[in-house]
């Protein structure tokens, strides 16, 4: 079903929505810049989305549907996984008599998304127009029902938990049969389910005095999910440990380990640690999302100068690359979106890891076993006799392995790593302490970068401008006439713009989105090592002298970074000072 453009153009005038010269205006325009008509009239505001797809509703012959404050049963709603529901802006909202189901739809022409639902549900579809309010209203209420539906699930299931008390049985034994218990089972899938609907990070099984806690972390922050009854914990536990070939009997000391599912063909995998602790074992599963590759480093907010230097950096054939931060800083996800982009049939890369987060094409990745004395020093001298061009070590965390790293980039190999500092210039003297020669630092680091996370603004309607006090307070921690070069320099503001007439966004809070923020995005700082820096580094010099002249050289620090992402409207400065501390 293709929209007639001439029909569309008849329609809009007849309406009287639009005179015949701005119609012309748009319609040469989006000839111009080769984009639909209606793309256009949106992006111009002559026209409002609803009004607009009430004309192409007219066009295409079919009805348009209001969705806002219709409550969707939650059966005909879940008929389309809410993943696919969310990508493609597609709700199914009534069911006919068994025979059709009318679907709403911002893109008609989506044929393969009508076509799969067609054969899920093995029903007629009936595509109806809608607009982005309702499609936003409808996923409000999948997110609601869904929760509402696993909260009674577990809590349901968590009460039908029979304790198992056989004298015949071994612990193993017994466990074992505890894990297979089908509201056990129920339970670990619902909340797996819940955690990935929510888009969780991390899953949080804590057991306390008289509860056991589950806490999910979201974009960063640890949120309650819910509480449940103590005697569910043995056998949640027990159950996630069969799932990760974990010990069950054992309880005193900690486990490592991992499981994979895929649902709606989205491959998930469970990262596993179990941990004694006085009421007994936390469980936390990292939650990796193995489909969501494909980044790329202005999709994790790089850009400028900062993204000049690494795409310089990579196409050295010697030489290190370190990425710096905390932990979940997203150092790991930097370096793959570099190895995925070095990945060419001419090339051998091959990493040591612990753990290997995701499996990647062509690139041979070993897991660090330091149990049966498999080290990132011991793997990484291995790797050096595979004839590879690419390395990345998963960290540098002492002497031996810093030392490995440093020769085998010194022997003709781009080596890429990473490292706990606080900043990028702070990798320098951390390298040197363990004890790494200054003269060899000079010879091999080529770029570093540090990174935090911030939480990304899930809309930009919260339009603001700073009072006199707030952008005299910023000045305290930022230099703002600096930073409005920067701004300038990337064309994100006007030549002649001042802080008080820059437009700066706050957090909309709505029931989708309690706090106002949907999902992550890099703050960095990249630090090229020029050859005065090589001489500074050669004489010793501290952290911060070295700071000072990376920001001599143009290098952008990770808080006026920061500002610059909040100034471009995609988190805000409290988000920023939260998470940089100076």
């Amino acid at each position: 079903m293709q929209i007639n453009e001439e029909q569309l153009i008849k329609f809009i005038l007849e309406s009287g929505l639009l005179n015949k010269t701005d119609l012309e205006n748009a319609q040469k325009k989006s000839l111009e810049g080769n984009i639909k008509l209606s793309d256009q009239l949106l992006s111009e505001g002559k026209i409002s989305e609803k009004d607009l797809k009430r004309m192409e509703a007219s066009v295409l012959g079919i009805p348009f549907v209001d969705l806002s404050g219709q409550k969707i049963d939650l059966d005909v709603l879940s008929m389309i996984p809410e993943p696919i529901a969310r990508n493609h802006n597609i709700i199914t909202y009534r069911k006919n008599d068994n025979t059709s189901l009318e679907v709403a739809m911002l893109d008609v022409e989506d044929l393969p998304v009508i076509d799969f639902i067609k054969k899920k549900s093995g029903l007629k579809i009936l595509p109806r127009l809608t607009d982005t309010p309702s499609i936003k209203f409808a996923l409000v209420q999948y997110r609601k029902s869904l929760e509402a539906e696993f909260s009674d699930l577990i809590k349901k299931d968590a009460s039908a938990i029979k304790k198992n008390d056989k004298e015949n049985l071994s612990e193993e034994e017994r466990l074992k049969e505890m894990a297979e218990d089908l509201p056990v089972v129920k339970i670990v899938d619902s909340l797996i389910s819940h955690a990935v609907l929510q888009g969780a990070s991390d899953i949080h099984i804590e057991p306390g005095e008289h509860d056991l806690t589950v806490r999910y972390r979201i974009d960063g922050i640890l949120h309650d999910a819910m509480t449940l009854e103590k005697e569910a914990g043995s056998g949640i536990t027990a159950r996630i440990k069969v799932l990760s070939n974990l010990k069950l009997d054992e309880k005193r000391l900690p486990q490592d380990g991992r499981f994979k599912i895929e649902n709606e063909g989205q491959k998930t995998s469970f990262r596993v640690s179990t941990l004694p602790t006085f009421y007994g074992e936390k469980t936390v599963m990292r939650v990796l999302n193995e489909t969501s590759h494909g980044y790329t480093l202005e999709g994790l907010g790089f850009h400028g100068d900062g993204l000049e230097l690494i795409h310089n950096s990579l196409k050295q054939r010697t030489g290190m690359i370190l990425a710096t931060g905390p932990t979940g800083s997203g150092k790991t996800t930097t370096l793959y979106t570099v190895l995925d982009m070095l990945n060419k049939p001419e090339v051998n890369i091959s990493t040591v890891e612990d753990p290997i987060e995701y499996q990647m094409p062509r690139i041979n990745q070993t897991q660090v076993k330091p149990e049966i004395g498999l080290t990132f020093a011991n793997g990484l001298r291995t790797l050096l006799r595979q004839d590879p061009d690419i390395i990345m070590v998963g960290e540098i965390r002492d002497g031996e392995t810093a030392s490995l790293a440093v020769n085998a980039s010194l022997t003709g190999h781009l080596v890429l790593s990473t490292i706990h500092t606080n900043s990028a210039a702070g990798a320098i003297p951390r390298l040197t302490d363990i004890g790494v020669e200054a003269f060899l630092i000079v010879s091999t680091v080529k770029t570093i970068i540090s990174q935090r996370l911030v939480r990304k603004l899930s809309s930009k309607e919260g339009k603001y401008f700073m009072s006199a006090d707030e952008i005299k307070s910023l000045a305290k921690i930022v230099d703002l006439e600096r930073m409005l070069g920067f701004l300038k320099a990337e064309k994100l503001i006007a030549g002649d713009m001042t802080w008080e007439k820059i437009p700066m966004y706050k957090p909309i809070k709505t029931e989708e989105f309690p706090d106002g923020y949907k999902g992550r995005l890099g703050i960095h700082e990249v630090l090229k090592v020029s050859n005065v820096l090589k001489e500074m580094i050669i004489k010793g010099s501290s952290t911060d002298e070295l700071e000072v002249q990376a920001k001599k050289e143009g290098m952008m620090t990770m808080l006026e970074d920061g500002i610059f992402q909040a100034v471009n409207g995609l988190t805000t400065i409290e988000e920023v000072l939260r998470v940089v501390s100076e």
